[in-house]
């Protein structure tokens, strides 16, 4: 009985693995006769874009258009913004030069215009009183011209007093009770520092006067601009509807922490047109030189790269990656990349990128060229046995 039962159990597992080899064996035949992937025709140095060879007349039905590289003389402005600020040269500050109090005050508003001798304030002080009535008093015992004169006089000068102020109290023999201090250049009053009745010493900062009929203009230019930028150059400033011509004073060594180098030009302003704190622009003309250049649609910028698609003689679109330079009008400078004379493509150059990196990830063409789906094989066909035929 036992021996029955073992042939039974070995007649079905022979049945099933029959059954199971004749239902597996074509789809494993199929599987292997299906074609290998392809590998990618791109490569690491044009980041995944492949070369793309278009049918005949292709070209001409998606727009395509190529031009040469070109060698052009580049005359082009550096554009950089620009502030007007007082000529530091025109600033005045006003000091006293002994300890007291202000008595009265000659220009009391910011803003007003001075002359240079102006009287701007008026300030008492014990200590220069003490020292006219000790000059007084001298000239009275000794008598002039002495050495403890000369001495009094070279005393109040250094307080502060002119000489037509000294002479006008040895003429009438009293001390002036103030000292007047002048403005001691024209301009408009920028600063006053003090009020009637302050305390004030010599640390104390009186009055400011800016001489405003000549001013800077300070333009921030980039540094990539730094190493053609010199003085003498001319450039054109524009501060609203005002345009002026002037030439680089001064270049500052040191460069700023927004990245740029302060230039400034001096600018005359008798008319006070110019006022400190406005904003304008300097174009700053750079000097000419040889460069190579592509019109602007002819780059294919990817934020991290930029390509051009150089036409063979062949006839095929090669992907170049470029270094690029300045960008002037509808130009773009081609620092490295290509050579004079190579023909890019200028027009359909986003259509040719896309088929391109479709080819270089692997992927199969979209307009009938190389690797396009017309190009592909016809599928294999399966002819199925008579074993197979039973089993359907």
């Amino acid at each position: 009985m036992n021996a029955k039962l073992k042939l039974f159990a070995a007649f079905v597992g022979g049945l099933v693995f029959a059954l199971v080899l004749a239902r597996w064996w074509p789809e494993t035949r199929h599987a292997t006769s299906a074609p290998a992937p392809q590998p990618a025709h791109g490569t690491a140095a044009n980041n995944g874009r492949a070369e793309v060879t278009l049918p005949q007349g292709q070209e001409r039905s998606i727009g395509l258009r190529a031009a040469p590289a070109t060698l052009e003389e580049s005359v082009e402005d550096q554009r950089a913004a620009a502030t007007i600020v007082p000529d530091e040269s025109r600033i005045f500050h006003i000091h006293t030069r002994v300890s007291g109090w202000v008595e009265k005050l000659h220009v009391p508003n910011t803003g007003e215009r001075v002359k240079a001798g102006q009287p701007i304030i008026d300030i008492f002080s014990q200590e220069l009183y003490a020292s006219q009535l000790d000059h007084l008093a001298a000239r009275a015992f000794v008598g002039p011209p002495s050495a403890v004169v000369e001495s009094g006089r070279t005393r109040l000068k250094f307080f502060g007093m002119s000489e037509r102020e000294i002479e006008g109290i040895e003429a009438t023999g009293k001390a002036r009770k103030v000292v007047t201090l002048y403005a001691t250049g024209s301009g408009i009053l920028a600063h006053r520092g003090v009020a009637a009745g302050t305390a004030v010493d010599p640390s104390t900062e009186i009055a400011v006067i800016l001489d405003l009929s000549r001013v800077w203009a300070i333009a921030d230019v980039p540094v990539a601009a730094t190493d053609w930028v010199r003085i003498g150059q001319v450039a054109q400033l524009q501060f609203g509807q005002l345009s002026r011509t002037a030439k680089i004073e001064f270049i500052e060594p040191m460069v700023s922490e927004s990245r740029t180098l302060k230039v400034r030009f001096a600018l005359e302003n008798t008319d006070g047109l110019l006022r400190p704190g406005m904003y304008g622009t300097a174009a700053i003309k750079a000097p000419a030189r040889k460069a190579l250049t592509v019109p602007r649609e002819a780059v294919v910028d990817t934020g991290e790269a930029q390509y051009v698609y150089q036409r063979a003689l062949d006839g095929k679109y090669v992907p170049r990656r470029v270094r690029v330079g300045r960008r002037s009008g509808e130009k773009i400078e081609i620092l490295d990349g290509i050579e004079p004379g190579a023909m890019v493509v200028v027009s359909g150059v986003f259509l040719l990128d896309s088929e391109s990196r479709l080819r270089g990830s692997g992927g199969q063409a979209t307009h009938g060229g190389h690797g396009s789906s017309t190009n592909r094989p016809a599928p294999e066909k399966t002819v199925k046995t008579e074993s197979e035929h039973q089993h359907d």
